[in-house]
């Protein structure tokens, strides 16, 4: 019943990640997007793992976080995207 839940949990998180994604590459633009908060998660979702290894309880659960870590993954490279296009249009003249 634990591994269920904790799946739930994971589910319902993973499923925010494409979303998040799709909606900033819509965007365009880095802003508004943090990039301690992508490497908090990263790096909770690395401790999760690794404490499933620590713990020996390797599952079908693991198959989960790392489902969760390559769409994080996504969002990783949209927001580098992001920041390449703000510094283009920073370079850009205005016209008036």
């Amino acid at each position: 019943m634990a591994e269920i839940l904790e799946a739930i949990m994971l589910i319902c998180f993973g499923l925010s990640w494409p979303m998040n994604a799709y909606k900033n590459f819509k965007a365009r633009t880095a802003a508004g997007t943090s990039w301690q908060f992508l490497g908090l998660i990263s790096l909770g979702y690395v401790a999760g793992i690794g404490a499933k290894f620590c713990a020996g309880s390797i599952s079908w659960v693991l198959a989960v976080y790392f489902i969760n870590l390559a769409c994080l993954g996504v969002n990783w490279a949209v927001y580098f995207r992001n920041r390449r296009l703000d510094k283009a249009a920073e370079k850009k003249p205005v016209r008036a």
